[in-house]
């Protein structure tokens, strides 16, 4: 099983959410053409991740959408249309406080998963957002058949307890919207996340300057499985991306990501949970200790 997902390195329109239906709907299509099972956009692509220094709260819910939206139908829509899954990103409307959004939409245009962002940035503007309350993964039925995913949005992928969640609850791809610099060592992150956990990874950002764009994928296969023709080091990068706009093909073959799975020795095989009790302590110590941090 191949599973070709279209990373979407494409500019937003701010705040136009016309514009940016129009461009998201037009980019689906590309990736189409271009052979894609899956589309994944960026973060929070129905505003272009247009948070604003000093803005009320009253203004950014005007910015806000629902499941219900006509845009967010469009995209289900057009899933259903072009027989492919398609993971768009929006400012969901919530009550209180608006949320960092992803969803899955099936090939036939079915919300197959919801997921908010859990870890926003409180230190900055996404502190006027909703954080999610859970890591929750899904089925997703795709024209090369079904799989196992889950979710992390951009600060996310900081925290090695977010894919390790995804990885227990069975994921085995991960899908993760984006919207800051991706710089060397963020990739790199991503690549660890993705051979610990033994999941794909793809990730999709924002075009732009010295380190924006760079959207990538990585599979779990650092190294030959048995009965391989080769021997050494294998790059597990599936793709890394330059900075300019454009969209980029991730292949995964998820068969060999299944069998590595099952075979060797990350994820699930040799934890030892009883050991690790300090991970949900709710007390933070020095020098981790943040006044705007909400746990």
């Amino acid at each position: 099983m191949i599973l070709d997902v279209a990373l979407l390195q494409i500019a937003a329109a701010g705040r136009d959410l016309d514009a940016n239906l129009e461009r998201g709907l037009r980019a689906c299509r590309d990736a189409k053409a271009m052979g894609a099972d899956l589309a994944l956009f960026p973060e929070m692509w129905s505003i272009g991740y247009d948070l604003r220094e000093g803005e009320s709260l009253d203004h950014l819910r005007e910015h806000a959408i629902g499941l219900d939206h006509p845009s967010m139908k469009a995209f289900a829509s057009l899933a259903t249309e072009l027989d492919m899954g398609i993971a768009v990103t929006f400012l969901e409307a919530w009550p209180e406080r608006p949320r960092d959004t992803v969803a899955f939409l099936d090939r036939r245009g079915e919300v197959a998963l919801i997921y908010a962002k859990v870890h926003t940035c409180d230190w900055d503007l996404e502190a006027m957002l909703t954080p999610g309350e859970g890591f929750p993964v899904c089925d997703l039925d795709t024209p090369a058949g079904t799989v196992r995913v889950g979710a992390m949005i951009c600060f996310d992928i900081l925290f090695p307890e977010a894919a390790r969640v995804l990885m227990l609850e069975g994921a085995e791809l991960i899908l993760a919207p984006n919207a800051c610099d991706v710089e060397p060592w963020r990739a790199a992150v991503v690549q660890t996340r993705a051979i610990e956990n033994m999941v794909g990874i793809a990730l999709a950002n924002y075009p732009g300057g010295d380190e924006e764009g760079h959207s990538c994928a990585f599979d779990p296969i650092p190294y030959p499985l048995e009965g391989d023709p080769h021997e050494g080091p294998i790059d597990p990068a599936v793709v890394r991306a330059g900075r300019e706009e454009g969209i980029v093909l991730a292949r995964f073959d998820m068969d060999r990501i299944r069998r590595c799975r099952s075979e060797e020795t990350q994820g699930d095989a040799y934890r030892k949970p009883r050991t690790y009790t300090a991970l949900t302590r709710d007390e933070v110590r020095p020098p981790f200790i943040r006044p705007d941090s909400r746990r």
